[in-house]
């Protein structure tokens, strides 16, 4: 059942974030009136200085929107945290250059940069701080699980990596009595439906509707593609419309545009970097610098994806086509270098310009691994729907080892709810992912592991 304190739970986090753009700016504010608004060339009016302020106010709400700083209780502390700090450190980079366009020079930097010091200090504070008040208020839901297959296993562990949100006290199989499963789910604050019947799921669905019991769902590759229809009103009867063939002629048209201004603007900027990193390669071990492997784009077209050689000449020579892992012995050392900081994937940029990817859009895959991956889930073919991506939603909400028929269902979001505003989001995200990689699903049962053990240790 829904408790009272849930109906406040949007106010609470609102609440927070508007408090915490009013402190930012006022921070600016007070650096604004002390150090710049008597420095510039035309002084301005009362307004004009409050016109700026609420300026930089929108800035932090733009960057932390994104970035999703905005998400208490949502995102775990360390992920808000990071959102926070790299919305903070861009808003007053690009608010520093702002003051010097309007003082028509370069201003004084040292203000600036004390100021993003203090904001980085505050906002640590302020995340914990508030972190540890929303728990009080919100502790973990109870929850249980319903099943059908051993997939709910996994599941269960990527859930039960939020300790601070999901509290799993029980499964139940789908095989139990009708009766049984009903009285269990009422014990809870919550379900989770995980790879059950649909006839079936759609009953315990209607169940926890009627008694305003949450409900977790893991979707199936239908559900995502349903999602992302168009209701008809033309009728007294309702209708949703399922377009299946991918972004329209006018979403295409935009988004080649802003492949190509992007791609220019990229690759003027990233030459310095290409040119180190073709240096180093070279100076190795005397072996080519760029690597060309045919990958897959829309409608299954093939083209040559180009990368920076990561790996001993030939690698696969004797191997034949294999996916890549972290400890490979192929890879050389340079190639690690590149690999870890995302350099090895620089000269698709001039792929994009070419028109075979995108700067968004699901990853470009094998033919030898796209065909093993279709005889597992046919449904693979259907990320084909879209030109291939340099970065794309499963790159940046998964994490490495994340499996292929979780990123397929990633990738298949991104295209049944396509927005020129969604790639914005995706782009900025990336840059988080570069400098803040997220944890392999491994990575992160260890550290349950190690957590559980030591709060067994700490109750002895």
């Amino acid at each position: 059942m829904v408790s009272k304190r849930d109906r406040y739970k949007r106010l609470i986090s609102i609440s927070s974030a508007a408090v915490l753009v009013v402190i930012l700016a006022a921070g600016f504010g007070y650096v604004w009136y002390e150090y710049y608004s008597t420095a510039i060339a035309l002084p301005y009016y009362r307004r004009g200085n409050w016109v700026l302020i609420g300026i930089y106010a929108l800035l932090v709400w733009l960057f932390f929107k994104v970035y999703g700083g905005f998400k208490l209780g949502y995102l775990k502390k360390t992920d808000m945290l990071y959102s926070q700090l790299i919305s903070i450190a861009a808003v007053d980079f690009v608010s520093y250059f702002l003051i010097s366009l309007i003082g028509r020079h370069f201003m004084n930097a040292t203000p600036m940069l004390c100021l993003t010091l203090a904001d980085l200090v505050f906002i640590t504070a302020w995340t914990l701080i508030m972190g540890r008040v929303y728990f009080m208020i919100y502790p973990p839901r109870k929850l249980i699980i319903l099943y059908g297959s051993h997939q709910a296993a996994s599941l269960v562990l990527k859930m039960s990596q939020r300790v601070d949100k999901y509290m799993i006290c029980e499964s139940v199989s789908i095989t139990e009595p009708g009766d049984k499963i009903r009285k269990l789910i009422l014990k809870y604050e919550g379900v989770i439906i995980c790879d059950i019947p649909a006839e079936l799921r759609n009953d315990y669905l209607k169940f926890c509707y009627e008694r305003s019991v949450r409900a977790y769902i893991a979707p199936k590759i239908s559900d995502i593609i349903i999602r992302g229809a168009d209701d008809i009103r033309l009728f007294d009867t309702p209708l949703l419309l399922c377009r299946n063939y991918g972004l329209d002629v006018e979403q295409r048209t935009l988004k080649r545009a802003f492949d190509i201004v992007f791609s220019l603007f990229a690759l003027i900027i990233a030459s310095p970097f290409m040119l180190i990193a073709a240096l180093a390669i070279k100076l190795h071990d005397g072996g080519p610098v760029m690597y060309k492997q045919k990958r897959l784009t829309i409608d299954g077209r093939e083209f040559d994806v180009l990368k920076f050689r990561s790996m001993v000449v030939d690698a696969e020579k004797l191997s034949g086509p294999v996916l890549a892992s972290d400890d490979d012995p192929r890879i050389t050392p340079i190639g690690r270098f590149l690999r870890k900081v995302r350099l090895d994937e620089l000269p698709q940029l001039l792929n994009i310009l070419k028109g075979d990817m995108s700067v968004v859009g699901p990853r470009p895959e094998r033919p030898e691994l796209t065909e093993k991956y279709k005889e597992e889930m046919p449904e693979f073919e259907f990320r084909l729907k879209v030109k291939a991506g340099l970065t794309g939603y499963a790159q940046v909400t998964g994490a490495y080892d994340t499996v292929p028929y979780d990123k397929l269902k990633m990738d298949l979001m991104y295209i049944e709810n396509y927005s020129f505003r969604m790639d914005m989001q995706i782009i900025l995200m990336t840059i988080k992912t570069m400098l803040f990689p997220p944890k392999t699903n491994s990575e992160a049962s260890e550290g349950l592991i190690v957590q559980e053990s030591r709060r067994k240790e700490d109750n002895k």
